[in-house]
């Protein structure tokens, strides 16, 4: 059993949930789309390693179906998520933009959602083209999804997620174009366009999408890599992909190569790391710290100024209590 699977897992999913509170009151649907997508996937992550930890059995194939599907869908779910906060942070530095309204408000939540959520759903729904058998368990590892891996495989499975990382990468490319353009203004445009951002904030954002699409460029690309090191299969017709679809495939360690378990355990971690890098962007800058400090306030207000009530009401019952027994010794004496 590898226990650092669950417990790293778990950590992550909670480390995700830190900078929640602010991007809930901002209501910024891509933010708030990637704290659920990693959360879920940590979580599914944590439970699986708990489940098939130094076992390969089929004790909950409905679990697998679900999960297996979820898996896909966070592959093209941050990119998409990473891509939308780079249209919405270009926006806001380009001219068109001057301020923003609540209708543009609006339009903006309703195009967001449908980038974060829409396109991860065709995506999933896609994955059923290139989807050889209903999927694998590997020991300690869990349910993993399955691939065809063919011509077609890598334009609907790999080329989506790198086609949206380099979108990412385009738009923020733009945006950082204008803030060198009006640099000695950005602050004030910021202020002008009713976004909500300020400076810090504005790059903060930029440097998460950035370093995140960076990191899933990275990823998709080894993947397709490790999944093509043996050569592409040929895609001879749809009966003959999904001949034999309700099979599940078992994978012991002790039957896999050391290499590959090696990189198995390397690509599981990436996932993990992305939420450890999303919480390290939000969870030390100046509005973290007042949040932080604002909680600290609270807990303080409510719990601690209760329990020392409660420890000054149980002192001054205590002094009645001896005053009422020192009166009576008094009386008994007279």
């Amino acid at each position: 059993m590898r226990a650092e699977l669950p417990v790293g897992a778990f950590i992550a999913a909670g480390l995700v949930l830190v900078p929640l509170p602010w991007h809930w009151r901002a209501r910024n649907v891509a933010m708030l789309s990637t704290i659920v997508w990693l959360f879920v996937a940590n979580i599914i992550y944590a439970i699986d390693a708990i489940i098939w930890a130094g076992n390969v059995e089929d004790s909950v194939p409905v679990w697998c179906d679900i999960t297996t599907k979820l898996q896909i869908g966070t592959n093209m779910a941050l990119p998409a998520c990473c891509l939308c906060i780079c249209i919405h942070l270009e926006r806001i530095a380009s001219v068109r933009q001057v301020s923003t309204s609540h209708s543009d408000k609006m339009r903006r939540m309703i195009f967001d959602a449908m980038i974060c959520w829409m396109i991860p759903i065709v995506y999933m729904a896609l994955h059923y083209v290139v989807q050889g058998h209903r999927f694998d368990i590997v020991e300690d590892f869990g349910c993993r999804p399955t691939v065809y891996v063919s011509i077609p495989a890598i334009f609907l499975i790999w080329v989506p997620p790198i086609t949206a990382a380099l979108a990412t990468f385009g738009f923020a490319a733009v945006a950082v174009r204008h803030f060198f353009r009006r640099r000695l203004m950005f602050a004030k445009h910021l202020q002008n366009s009713n976004s909500g951002l300020t400076t810090s904030r504005y790059f903060r954002l930029m440097s998460m999408a950035v370093v995140q699409m960076f990191w899933s460029l990275l990823i998709t690309s080894f993947n397709m890599w490790f999944s093509c090191q043996n050569g592409l299969r040929p895609w001879i017709s749809w009966d003959n992909v999904h001949m034999g679809f309700s099979q599940i495939a078992y994978f012991p360690t002790v039957f896999i190569p050391s290499s590959t378990l090696t990189w198995t355990y390397i690509l599981w971690w990436a996932l993990p790391a992305s939420a450890v890098v999303f919480f390290a962007f939000f969870s030390f800058g100046h509005d973290a710290m007042n949040e932080y400090r604002e909680c600290f306030s609270w807990v303080r207000r409510t719990i601690f100024s209760r329990i020392s009530g409660g420890q000054s009401g149980g002192s001054k019952d205590l002094s009645l209590a001896r005053y009422g027994v020192v009166s009576s010794l008094i009386l008994l004496l007279t």
